[in-house]
């Protein structure tokens, strides 16, 4: 894909998202960096409907950091599952708070080397923050966003880290916050991993189609 052609692809992908994850309607929301934060780490191998209800039963019991350390182990699991590793984030939640309350003044980070810092985050979860909490400049990458920028041709690189330095060289500036909610609900919807559904892409005249085998 040449370079020049990303504003395209934006534009074209903006038009066709049918709803964007989760995480981005809450930003949409202005929820704050907070429920974003635990709602990411909730969303971590879970389905967008599952963690949707999960972050809302939970934060229906407790908004802050302080309230959430009131609740009990147990409770915090009967709030969650079924999400993903429930259990283990149950533990990583309240680790989290005891962490936002005693180092950061019960405030969320608002960099992505402090939220790095927490257990439990790692860099996707610290960039959504950032970028979706603070609204401030960054990339999210997660496996959405570093499969469709290969199979694109945008950038090619071997891991999420690498395409996130990649995009910050020479991704416009102006499509920083926005990339992440496009390339993940296009991915869950039209650039599947296996056999993408190639013949309904809306910018399949832009795309190397790098890696892809079959395609519907």
């Amino acid at each position: 894909m040449d370079d020049q052609n990303i504003a395209d692809v934006v534009h074209l992908l903006k038009k066709a998202m049918r709803e964007i994850p989760f995480v981005s309607s809450m930003a949409e929301e202005h929820r704050g960096p907070f429920p974003i934060l635990i709602s990411t780490i909730l969303s971590l191998r879970t389905k967008d409907e599952v963690t949707a209800a999960a972050t809302e039963r939970l934060f229906t019991l407790a908004s802050t950091p302080e309230e959430m350390l009131e609740l009990s182990e147990e409770k915090i699991i009967r709030a969650i599952y079924p999400v993903g590793f429930y259990r283990n984030k149950a533990k990583t939640i309240l680790h989290i708070c005891r962490e936002l309350i005693g180092r950061f003044n019960s405030q969320v980070p608002d960099t992505v080397d402090e939220l790095q810092s927490l257990k439990g985050v790692g860099r996707k979860t610290a960039n959504l923050v950032v970028t979706l909490g603070y609204r401030k400049e960054g990339i999210c990458v997660d496996t959405h966003v570093h499969r469709i920028s290969n199979r694109l041709g945008y950038v090619r690189t071997k891991t999420p880290e690498q395409t996130e330095y990649a995009l910050r060289e020479k991704l416009p500036l102006e499509y920083w916050s926005l990339y992440n909610t496009l390339m993940v609900a296009f991915g869950r919807n039209i650039c599947r991993p296996i056999s993408p559904f190639c013949g309904t892409c809306p910018v399949s005249i832009y795309c190397d189609r790098v890696g892809v085998t079959r395609s519907r």
